[in-house]
């Protein structure tokens, strides 16, 4: 009698596949078209699901979590609606390089196109905003394109994938194998650099009299903090970061700049203007941090390093291109260096810049100003803390502000600029990071996007501080409106519609502290440090007026920097 082999419903193999994945979390919402997963998961005991209050907050956890640990992170939900709240979360992944995969649940696939109830295309409409996706047709593809899925994700630049799952591709039953490798044609990520350009690259830096290290996300996604700094340190190369790049060298050494472009330091803006040698290492010339292009960094010989060959020649023309995974590339680059570049008068001027030009803020008039936060927090954390911060104002005074000594410590959303990022992320990272304190920074319009988050915080106890910098204001917004639009403050003053923070946070099961007065900012971040057994809300009431500076004013020279405000206007 002949043997009958085992098999497994689509449901079952997709836990087998992310147990051969070693998936920790998965961040999710079920629904109609994945009950059959749920049901299995209700027996599972390898992985932790996160039940999350909203879609796109699942997304943003899957990013933190992968941000925090360079782990791929894991979202689950159903079709239709629950697919389409994903879409912010994965454009936001898609344009700061984060390995997520999102598995969406979909109708049957004879129903497909038929406008079936909670049927949406979400492999159409998340073409454009994925590395790339999948529609699994048949329960015998499942295993190897969830595979496929993690590889793509997870190697060359990092981006979302996803994959949908139709309703009977889950309930049909198939043999289980996973497949060991993965073979994708045209799909070849590189990782060594050239020799003769590596050689070159050494070459250049040995001869250069002003270089400067411009170093992006990419080092930080490549875990190539270490040979940054062996590369740095050794050569005596100044170091500025874009945002996404921050804490892939210490801010506290002698030879960090800090970060470039639009709201970045006076100093790193001067010395890329005046650089003869710009390396770039795993950035992609962001308009962000070139401003106008035609008068970026003009003067220098320009070498890119990056492992995306498409980054290459789009938005800035280089002169020496090295495709490569940079964690090598510096590496190859730091051993072909036998000798360092003679630049002390460089280093000298860079240190005249910033004595010319430092942060400064205006703290002698009594008012709890967003920048003294930010300086108390980075001194009580000593910059050992993971801090993710919304899109805003404060954003850009974290950057400045807090000095990251660690890779993988600055969480924010970078190229889409999402409103709503920073809680459910935190959040995510939280899960992933276990021994360090995980600080949320957020301001009061962003904060509103996805507080629901604060539920999933509280039902699992994560000591996550969600501080929150409260002006009343939609504060960017508002700083364009005051130098760019003639003062009208459209539908920025939040002051009347904003909710009571402290009531909200206590309501949901938050330990609650509110403030407005710089004195109070010690004896409750100490309070606040205090309590791990739950997430904890802290408001601090800032000033309302206040603006970012430097600032690079949109399509201009970053030689043109804006490093005061102009006739200032009171709004008290």
């Amino acid at each position: 009698m002949k043997k009958s082999k085992h098999t497994m419903t689509g449901a079952e193999i997709f836990f087998e596949c992310l147990k051969q994945e070693k998936v920790e979390y998965i961040f999710g919402y079920p629904g109609g078209a994945t009950l059959k997963i749920y049901e299995h998961l209700y027996d599972v005991d390898f992985l932790k699901h996160i039940l999350v209050r909203h879609e796109q907050g699942a997304t943003h956890m899957a990013e933190g979590y992968a941000k925090a640990t360079g782990k791929v992170g894991v979202v689950l939900v159903t079709s239709g609606p629950g697919a389409t709240n994903t879409v912010t979360g994965i454009a936001d992944a898609y344009m700061d390089s984060v390995p997520i995969v999102v598995f969406t649940g979909q109708v049957a696939t004879h129903l497909i196109g038929n406008d079936a109830f909670q049927e949406a295309d979400i492999v159409g409409i998340t073409r454009p905003i994925t590395k790339h996706n999948f529609l699994v047709r048949d329960v015998k593809e499942l295993a190897s394109t969830i595979k496929k899925a993690f590889y793509i994700a997870s190697t060359g630049r990092p981006g979302p994938v996803l994959v949908d799952l139709p309703k009977d591709v889950i309930n049909s039953r198939c043999e289980f194998e996973y497949p060991e490798d993965v073979e994708l044609k045209g799909y070849k990520p590189t990782y060594l650099g050239h020799q003769n350009q590596i050689k070159k690259a050494a070459e250049m830096i040995r001869k250069a009299k002003k270089p400067v290290l411009y170093v992006g996300g990419g080092v930080i996604m490549s875990n190539g903090s270490e040979e940054l700094k062996i590369l740095a340190k050794e050569n005596k190369l100044p170091v500025t970061m874009t945002l996404q790049g921050l804490g892939a060298f210490p801010g506290t050494d002698e030879l960090s700049l800090g970060m470039l472009g639009m709201h970045g330091t006076y100093w790193a803006n001067q010395a890329v203007n005046n650089c003869d040698l710009l390396i770039a290492l795993g950035a992609r010339f962001d308009d962000r941090v070139t401003g106008k292009i035609e008068t970026f960094a003009k003067h220098a010989y320009k070498i890119h390093v990056d492992i995306d060959p498409t980054a290459i020649d789009k938005n800035v023309l280089v002169d020496l291109p090295i495709v490569g995974d940079v964690k090598h590339v510096m590496a190859e680059i730091a051993a072909e260096l036998t000798e360092p570049p003679m630049i002390d008068e460089w280093l000298q001027q860079i240190n005249d810049w910033r004595d010319e030009c430092p942060l400064d803020y205006e703290d002698n008039d009594g008012r709890l100003r967003i920048q003294y936060v930010l300086e108390k927090l980075s001194a009580k954390t000593k910059g050992e803390a993971v801090v993710v911060t919304d899109v805003g104002q404060h954003q850009m005074w974290t950057a400045q502000f807090y000095k990251f000594n660690h890779s993988r410590s600055h969480l924010t959303s970078g190229g889409l600029g999402t409103m709503g990022f920073s809680v459910p992320a935190a959040i995510g990272a939280c899960f992933g990071v276990k021994d360090r304190q995980v600080i949320s920074i957020s301001g009061d319009g962003g904060f509103q996007m996805n507080m629901q988050e604060l539920i999933t915080a509280v039902a699992n106890k994560l000591p996550i501080k969600f501080l929150i910098m409260n002006n009343s204001f939609l504060g960017m917004v508002r700083q364009w409106q005051e130098l760019f639009h003639a003062e009208k403050y459209s539908f920025t003053d939040l002051s009347h519609s904003n909710p009571d923070f402290m009531k909200i946070g206590e309501a949901l099961g938050l330990a609650s502290f509110s403030t407005d007065t710089p004195k109070n900012v010690d004896e409750i971040l100490d309070k606040a440090f205090e309590i791990n057994d739950r997430p904890v809300l802290i408001e601090f009431k800032v000033v309302k007026e206040e603006m970012v500076f430097p600032m690079v004013p949109s399509g201009g020279s970053i030689a043109e920097m804006l490093v005061k405000r102009l006739n200032p206007k009171s709004l008290l």
